[in-house]
Order: structure tokens, then sequence, then C-alpha cells
């Protein structure tokens, strides 16, 4: 499973925004759909708000991709 560490550089990032940064969505717009269908969880729980907080500490993980957020 490939993980990738996300570096906040202030006190949170949006989901939507964090898997465009990430590099798993093209576009804000595109991480709302993925998230609205579904695919994303953050700390093992199904997340279906797309402009939820996510903070230093968090695992976010879509499909086969995981996210570490510090």
């Amino acid at each position: 499973m490939p993980s990738q560490t996300f570096e906040l550089e202030g006190e949170y990032v949006e989901l939507n925004q964090l898997l465009k940064l990430a590099g798993i969505a093209a576009s804000g717009g595109e991480g709302k759909h993925l998230v609205a269908d579904g695919l994303v969880t953050v700390d093992g729980v199904l997340e279906l708000r797309k402009t939820c907080k996510i903070r230093a500490g968090q695992v976010v993980v879509i499909e086969d991709e995981t996210i570490r957020v510090v």
C-alpha cells in the first residue's frame, strides 16, 4: 500500500484540499467527488464530509493510498 506524509502549514487542511495537495485528485472538486463516493476514510472511519478539518496525527486512506498528516 503506497504511503506518503503530508506536512501541514497551518492548524488544519480541508479533506478535499488534502486530496488535491497530495496528488490524489486533480482538483478540489474532484476531491469532493471522491469523498462523496465513499472512497475515503479518516482514522479508519468512513468520512463523507468533503471539507472536514484534517489535523496533524490523522491518517487518511483512499483506495490503496495512505496519507499521514504531520
